[in-house]
Formats: C-alpha cells, structure tokens, sequence
C-alpha cells in the first residue's frame, strides 16, 4: 500500500456491508429502553449537550457504563460492552466484523427537524490513530451529514467514513429518527483494506497512526515500574488540539489490582497499556500519546499527529510500593 501527501477523501463508502433488516429490528426494540442525551467529553469530563433531539443507547462504554452516551477518551477504565449489547446478536456481529479494536460503540438518533451545530471532533483521524465509522439503520433523505458544506446522505447498511476532523454537522428534515451505528475504532492495516483500491493509493499512509496490539507485562517487572517525576502538563492534557506549553506536575507510576497506573497531582488519571520494550499508551487512548521508561529510568513522553511529533524526557527515581 503507497501512500502521497494527498488528504484523505471527506467521506468514502467502505467495503462492507450487512443485512439492515436484522439491525433495524434491534433498534425497533431498543427505542422502547432509556436513550439519553448525546454529550461530548473531554479530558475536563461531561459537557453539556448541544442539541435537544439527539439521543444515544450506548453499546460499548467506558466501564461497559450503560449511562455513558459520550465517547469517552484517555482515563482509567477500559472500552467494554454494555448489558445492552448482549441482547443485540445482529448489531454484535457488525462490531465483530470490523477488523480494528472498538473503542466506543453508539446507536444515535437525531430526531426529526433536529441540526448539529457545526463543530469538530478533536483527535478522530488517520494522523490520530482513531476513526469514527457509521453505519446507518434507519434514515430517510432529509437525513444529511454536512462536511466542510457538502450534504452526504449515506446508504443504509453499508459501513461508512467520514472526516469527522473537519467542519461538520448533522441535520434530519425528515419525519422520523434518523438511526446511525457510529463505531469509534483504532486504525489498523485491514481497516484500511477496506476503503476503496483508488482511496488507498491517495492515503498519506505515512502519516497514519497504526495501533500496536498490546503486551503483556510479567509480573516480575511490575515492581519497577514505580517511578516518581514530572510530567508536562501538556501530555496530561490529551483532548486539546495543540500541544501549548505548561508547568510540570509531579506524577508518579504506581501499581494497582496488578496493573500500570498513572497518577498525576496525587490523583490516579490514566491506566496504562503496554506496547512492548517499556512503551505504554494511555488507556483508552490511541498511540498519539505514548511514555516511555528507559533501562537508565528516563521518562520519555511522545505526542504525536502524523509526522509532527513532540517529545519531552525527564528524569526519575523509584518509588515505594
């Protein structure tokens, strides 16, 4: 797969389809449970809601939270599926067949007459190592995602891209609820696979964040992860755009229920994940931002956006289980 410093398409109709009368059966039956309003979150928590008609039943959650209509993001709790997944064996076989690990999973209503506001979604992209795909249920023609000021109405069943990075909203003139499946996912080769041949020779592949899977720690190396130092307040803050400079905060890497914990100002913030020789990511988070514990106990902490990257090391001493 090649790549040129041509931008990824606005929107694209990914290679992946699925049978919508099963699904829209599963949301027919969902409705009739407690959606709750759509709300954005950021590394400061909940945010109030914008529009008044745009619910959620949230199928994957932070904690498997079924109360969580947000997205979630970088912070102590693994993505997993909520009770409201396990009644739903159609719309869990479309999770199961995206080849990339899930982070959110959300039906999304818009209700008739409803609009967005034009807004952004930091940090959803290629150069982010995170995407968010939509498969639409139920829709009717009125149903329009607007990106940088082209309507897009997207085919039912079929599994969608969109830049949610740039300028957007959503809006339904239609008489009935718009019902989207919207999949937040980390980015891997085979997702890729799936965005038409033409699409994939314009990627910028060189600038797509890919996950790495996971590694194991042994339990021997727990104990000398506890590491004391200073962390640049820009690194904790992973939901803002620009990386801005700052004070450092003490942090310190402690050990809990056997796994790698992130404190920062006395206050546990983010678990740990590891990628292997000493890199971690942030839980929940894709690899736009990585620590690293070096053999000689340097901290080094990367935030990445494609090609950009900003680095800081520091040092630090071990601390007491």
């Amino acid at each position: 797969m090649t790549g040129t410093a041509t931008a990824a398409p606005a929107v694209t109709a990914l290679d992946l389809r699925f049978d919508v009368a099963p699904l829209a059966a599963e949301v027919r039956r969902l409705r009739e449970r407690a959606w709750r309003a759509q709300r954005p979150y950021g590394q400061n928590g909940l945010m109030p809601t914008t529009v008044a008609d745009w619910t959620i039943l949230p199928l994957r959650s932070p904690g498997g939270d079924p109360a969580r209509t947000d997205p979630g993001g970088a912070g102590l709790l693994p993505f997993a599926d909520t009770p409201h997944a396990a009644d739903c064996p159609a719309l869990g076989a479309v999770m199961a067949a995206v080849p990339a690990p899930l982070r959110a999973v959300r039906l999304m209503a818009l209700g008739p007459g409803a609009q967005s506001p034009e807004h952004r979604d930091s940090k959803i992209g290629l150069p982010y190592g995170t995407l968010r795909l939509h498969v639409p249920i139920t829709t009717n023609p009125g149903a329009v995602v607007v990106i940088e000021g082209a309507a897009h109405h997207w085919e039912p069943g079929r599994l969608w891209y969109g830049d949610f990075n740039r300028p957007h909203l959503v809006r339904n003139t239609g008489d009935d609820a718009r019902i989207h499946l919207v999949l937040d996912t980390l980015v891997t080769p085979e997702l890729l696979r799936l965005f038409p041949a033409d699409v994939r020779d314009r990627l910028p592949i060189g600038e797509v964040l890919f996950a790495r899977p996971p590694v194991p720690l042994p339990e021997r190396e727990l104990a000398g992860l506890r590491r004391r130092f200073m962390l640049p307040a820009a690194f904790r803050d992973w939901s803002e755009d620009e990386v801005s400079s700052g004070p450092d905060l003490p942090a310190q890497i402690v050990i809990v229920d056997g796994e790698p914990v992130l404190e920062v100002a006395g206050e546990p913030a983010f678990g740990l994940v590891h990628l292997g020789a000493g890199e971690f990511r942030l839980r929940g988070w894709s690899e736009e931002r990585t620590l690293h514990i070096a053999s000689d106990g340097r901290i080094r902490m990367w935030v990445r956006a494609g090609r950009r990257l900003t680095c800081w090391e520091r040092p630090s001493d071990p601390c007491a289980p």
